[in-house]
């Protein structure tokens, strides 16, 4: 089973964009997929489901919230899992609640925890995972629980110098918790072709030995309009350049 998180400390890089569409080219192709929302804000889940999660469905926050308890064994994320629109793609969604729990999951030392539910969960060939904009429980709880993390960039010396410090980061998360999590490499999103700076800058992280990937992503309106209708790509407008991008990313990646 591929575990794959989209993680950036950065915000507005496009984490929950490419987790969504690349797990819905996933599902699409015929494999069972899962997205994993660990962000508070829930985006991901708005654009896979256009609503928030009903009183009655169990969260990302659910699950958490169990392992905080000795006497009850922790769920099996088939459970959290609500089905979207689009045929072998689910979703667990994100819950404000995470906020609040994650203090006390620190305090208690429950980092291993959602590895320890992936690797027990059976019926799905892939999960994506979006993570939030912050090396934070969640996002260190995703990278240990990962067998891939997939960086998203945009091009400015902002994000380079801070880019720096995530790979640092990863990499010593890889070494002291998680050694078969592999850097699949760095996508850039929002990729400006005729642009200097932003050719420059890609030019020079390759130089560097950076693992940026061949394959860049277009800004385009029609990710926006796709975010609004709640349709990722695929679905959107399966011929459109963008689209295209992304089943060209989704297949190097595979």
């Amino acid at each position: 089973m591929i575990r794959r998180v989209v993680f950036n400390q950065k915000g507005g890089v496009g984490k929950t964009t490419i987790v969504c569409n690349l797990a819905a080219i996933s599902a699409a192709r015929g494999l069972r997929t899962l997205v994993l929302d660990l962000d508070t804000q829930g985006n991901a889940t708005q654009y896979l489901l256009g609503r928030k999660p009903d009183a009655g469905e169990r969260t990302a926050a659910d699950f958490f919230e169990s392992t905080l308890s000795f006497s009850i064994q922790a769920p099996n994320f088939m459970t959290h899992a609500i089905n979207t629109p689009f045929e072998n793609l689910d979703v667990v969604a994100a819950d404000p609640r995470l906020e609040d729990l994650q203090v006390k999951l620190e305090s208690k030392q429950k980092v291993q925890k959602l590895k320890q539910a992936l690797d027990k969960l059976k019926g799905y060939d892939a999960v994506y995972i979006d993570t939030p904009p912050a090396l934070n429980f969640y996002s260190r709880s995703a990278l240990i629980a990962a067998s891939r993390v997939l960086i998203p960039f945009d091009c400015d010396e902002f994000s380079r110098q801070a880019l720096y410090t995530l790979l640092e980061n990863i990499q010593e998360i890889r070494a002291d918790h998680n050694e078969e999590l592999e850097i699949e490499g760095i996508v850039v999103n929002q990729f400006q072709g005729r642009a200097k700076l932003p050719a420059r800058v890609v030019a020079e992280l390759r130089e560097e030995g950076q693992p940026v990937l061949a394959q860049t992503l277009s800004s385009s309106v029609r990710v926006k309009e796709s975010h609004e209708q709640h349709r990722p790509l695929i679905h959107f407008d399966a011929s459109h350049r963008v689209t295209q991008e992304y089943v060209a990313l989704y297949d190097a990646l595979v």
